[in-house]
């Protein structure tokens, strides 16, 4: 059944499908979807209702571009038909760039849901962010709308405000800003939760607690905004890979509303009219445009010391500020499924800062040019500085990707008992762990076959290794040569290891890197440097070529 699309959300379709705007294939490819949701479903606009809230433009300072009109209309106004009304999309999952006015967007829509507009009473609207000032500013903007002296007067009768809360009169809907502490929250009643800058989300804790207190309102609604950040394997990451599968993919969409905006490719940053790919707001805000053009000078004379700059305001993620491993798109690309490898020649490397923290082992797998790494790594119960890991590691465990050690330490004999039964179904050819840290395991290792003393057997990893290494990865990220199959827990890793200069510390350049964490207690780098140890004895895999082994037997440790 065909449904007409209103003309306030058919504009912004319009625009884009006409190209009076640059949108990028994520925006054209979420216009598609529209219009077949209209052609095929039975759904409806409330067209008075979306009348209703935009004739509340007279009060702000700013009219909604075609854009906010679209997402309002859509979210906020758009129902399934049937005798109760259920909104065709519940969430919204909004990528912009930074000064597209997402804060304002959300303003407006603060005004909306708590206005005699919305026939749902007690309508409260809960914002989150990580902090106070992300939490706050959509309702203080919204507070600047209510005491305009121009307004206050009408405004009053309909809202009231504290320096906290605002609340609607008739609606007896709530508007509330909460920081990221999750505790406390069960008792919300919530009939929209707004989540501010995702990309700094590390966890799910927040949304959980949040989310799950829904339902007792009708129309529940939940709101994801953001521009793009440097935190990985986080809930934003989830989110892009949910609307790829949907958007471009044939998944549905299942109540999501994914708006994404972004250069489709970083080399478009150099053409300032595929800017609105990433920012559908600069036809219409022209002195943000100059202020990008001014950083779009600075990024191109120093790229390293303005590395948000790509992030941010384009929505692609160019890696952290300092000299990165890589870039963000070429290590979401090692998340392919891995061969059978039953048989084959690896190297395995080892690395741990203690053995009351984190321990990881990587086996390494080359046949030609293509590389395959198998990654594990055990968790201490221990560890102080666990509490401070906000990665969600206790998905990763239930994954079997990461073992957790519910003792003081992990014991050296559970990685010995990891390489010995991968020693029965692979021909790990070397063994490679950091020079230090051999006394802790040698015990354990040797029991399995392996001694420092055999050269052909274990090598013993110092800072020109990995010198040596550093290339030879690059190269291979550079080329998509690196297969990891889906572990998050290692892609995470590398995001939190940087590139330093090696001799940069006497105040000479000599061209070669070593890796360093970028945060020492929070962000995790065992699993990577594992990897980049069992990288740097890959010489004796030759190109790689496979052969049988024969079975082991038990080892006894």
């Amino acid at each position: 059944m065909s449904c007409k699309i209103d003309p306030r959300i058919l504009e912004f379709i319009e625009i884009v499908e006409q190209g009076k705007q640059s949108a990028n294939e994520d925006v054209k490819a979420l216009c598609r979807h529209i219009r077949n949701c209209f052609d095929t479903e039975q759904i409806y606009t409330d067209e008075e209702q979306l009348t209703r809230y935009l004739s509340l433009e007279k009060y702000f300072p700013y009219r909604l571009i075609p854009w906010e009109k679209f997402i309002l209309g859509l979210w906020c106004c758009t129902y399934w038909k049937g005798p109760i009304k259920k909104p065709r999309w519940k969430t919204v999952c909004a990528m912009v760039g930074r000064g597209a006015g997402k804060d304002g967007l959300i303003a407006y829509v603060l005004a909306c849901m708590v206005s005699p507009y919305n026939p749902v009473m007690r309508y409260d609207v809960d914002i989150c962010a990580n902090n106070e000032e992300q939490a706050q500013r959509p309702m203080l903007d919204f507070i600047d709308v209510l005491e305009t002296p121009k307004w206050e007067a009408k405004l009053s009768k309909h809202y009231y405000h504290t320096k906290e809360t605002v609340s609607g009169k008739k609606n007896k809907g709530k508007i509330k800003g909460h920081t990221n502490n999750p505790k406390g929250r069960d008792g919300l009643r919530s009939g929209m939760v707004i989540f501010n800058e995702v990309h700094q989300y590390e966890n799910y804790d927040n949304i959980t607690v949040f989310t799950t207190g829904m339902g007792k309102v009708d129309q529940p609604r939940v709101g994801i905004f953001t521009s793009n950040g440097d935190v990985c394997e986080g809930p934003l990451d989830d989110y892009l890979g949910q609307a790829e599968e949907m958007l471009h993919n044939g998944a549905p969409d299942n109540g999501v509303l994914y708006f994404i905006c972004r250069l489709d490719d970083v080399s478009e940053v150099h053409n300032e009219e595929n800017w609105a790919k990433a920012n559908p707001s600069l036809p219409y805000f022209h002195t943000l445009l100059d202020e990008i053009r001014d950083e779009y000078i600075k990024w191109v004379e120093r790229p390293d010391q303005n590395a948000s700059f790509i992030t941010k305001r384009f929505g692609i993620r160019s890696g952290q500020k300092d000299i990165s491993v890589t870039d963000y798109q070429k290590i979401k690309a090692t998340n392919r499924p891995l061969p059978d490898m039953t048989g084959w020649s690896c190297t395995a490397g080892i690395d741990y800062a203690e053995l009351s923290d984190w321990a990881s082992v990587n086996l390494h797998f080359r046949k030609g040019d293509q590389r395959y790494d198998i990654n594990h790594t055990w968790i201490c119960s221990q560890s102080r500085t666990l509490p401070r890991v906000k990665a969600p590691w206790k998905d990763w465990v239930t994954q079997e990707i990461c073992t957790f050690v519910d003792d003081v330490s992990i014991s050296p004999t559970l990685i010995a008992n990891y390489i010995r039964d991968a020693r029965r179904k692979y021909n790990i050819k070397m063994l490679a762990l950091d020079h230090f840290r051999w006394t802790m395991l040698s015990e354990a290792l040797k029991k399995i076959g392996y001694d420092a003393m055999d050269k052909t057997k274990v090598k013993l990893i110092r800072p020109s290794d990995i010198m040596q290494a550093d290339p030879v990865i690059q190269e291979i990220f550079n080329r998509g040569w690196f297969t990891w199959g889906d572990n998050p827990c290692l892609r995470w890793a590398v995001n939190n290891t940087k590139r330093v200069r090696s001799s940069k510390s006497k105040g000479v350049d000599t061209g070669n890197f070593i890796y360093a964490k970028i945060e020492a207690k929070s962000r995790k780098t065992d699993p990577w440097m594992a990897l980049v140890a069992s990288v740097a004895v890959e010489s004796c895999l030759g190109t790689g070529q496979t052969a049988e082994i024969p079975f082991l037997g038990a080892i006894a440790l």
